[in-house]
């Protein structure tokens, strides 16, 4: 069993840049990879979310890089288009307000678009840097998420002891159905009757009875739902939803059985049932 709360922390420096690389995430319904990074890298992106969707099924993802680059190849261009149509505009300014002064390299400094420094990078050196620290990353990320999975799965596996002994509760009292309800219809004929009632009668209202308020059925499939969940439990990989579906079906068996129920006993195994299994359905919500 795979949590989908992770978190790793890689940092990479050189004589030429710093880098560091972040990944957490947190639960989410579908798997949802959101990628910050210097513009720059934009380009790496779709590389970044393939790597990462060979490892992770479910969840949200963030990936944050920072980049500081400790040694620039940096390439200084003049537009010099600019730099004449902003010498002349400075003349007819001069010539307008009465001056009489030619620009100076100082105006020049402060206008906009006259130097332009280029930064040449090698994005093929940066994106064999990047996905060498993001492996690193992923591995310790996926360990901190299964060592997460597994204290989840160890509280699972509590909670479904708690629900297997409310089953077995059922289980034993459901046995009792019959008597309890024939007892229920022989005193309420004596009530209306006296001793003089009809025992066929009573025997086939109790089986009228039985057919509405047996709980046989539910518990029958109850029992598979939990074989089918432990089952579940012991695959690899993402199985948080199919766990958390066959949670519902045994929500719904439960429901049904309190439903029909009037013995005491049933009725309190109902309530501790239904108690597992909200708390094992939260734990579920943060396994893949």
């Amino acid at each position: 069993m795979i949590s989908m709360t992770g978190y790793s922390y890689r940092e990479y420096q050189d004589e030429r840049v710093n880098l560091a690389l972040e990944l957490k995430s947190y639960n989410n319904r579908y798997l949802d990879i959101v990628i910050n990074a210097p513009p720059f890298l934009s380009p790496l992106e779709p590389a970044l979310r393939n790597y990462l969707k060979s490892r992770i099924v479910r969840g949200r993802v963030e990936i944050s890089l920072r980049v500081k680059e400790l040694e620039e190849d940096l390439e200084v261009y003049i537009d010099q288009s600019a730099a004449k149509e902003y010498a002349a505009a400075l003349r007819r300014l001069a010539e307008t307000v009465g001056l009489q002064e030619e620009p100076r390299l100082s105006h020049f400094l402060r206008l906009e678009g006259v130097i332009k420094p280029v930064k040449n990078r090698d994005l093929e050196w940066f994106e064999k840097l990047v996905l060498q620290e993001l492996e690193a990353a992923a591995s310790e990320f996926v360990r901190s998420r299964q060592r997460e999975g597994e204290s989840t799965d160890a509280d699972i596996r509590a909670l479904m002891q708690s629900l297997e002994a409310s089953l077995a509760t059922i289980e034993a009292h459901s046995v009792k159905l019959e008597e309890y309800i024939q007892n229920q219809l022989t005193e309420r004929f004596k009530e209306l009757v006296g001793e003089n009632y009809d025992e066929n009668r009573i025997l086939s209202e109790t089986a009228v009875m039985l057919m509405k308020y047996s709980v046989g059925e539910e518990t029958v499939r109850m029992r598979s739902h939990l074989d089918q969940f432990m089952n579940y439990m012991q695959e690899s990989g993402g199985v948080g939803k199919k766990l958390d579906f066959i949670c519902q079906e045994m929500h719904r068996e439960i429901n049904t059985i309190g439903s029909k129920s009037n013995i005491i006993a049933i009725n309190q195994a109902v309530v501790e049932a239904k108690d597992a299994l909200e708390k094992i359905r939260e734990q579920l919500r943060n396994v893949e």
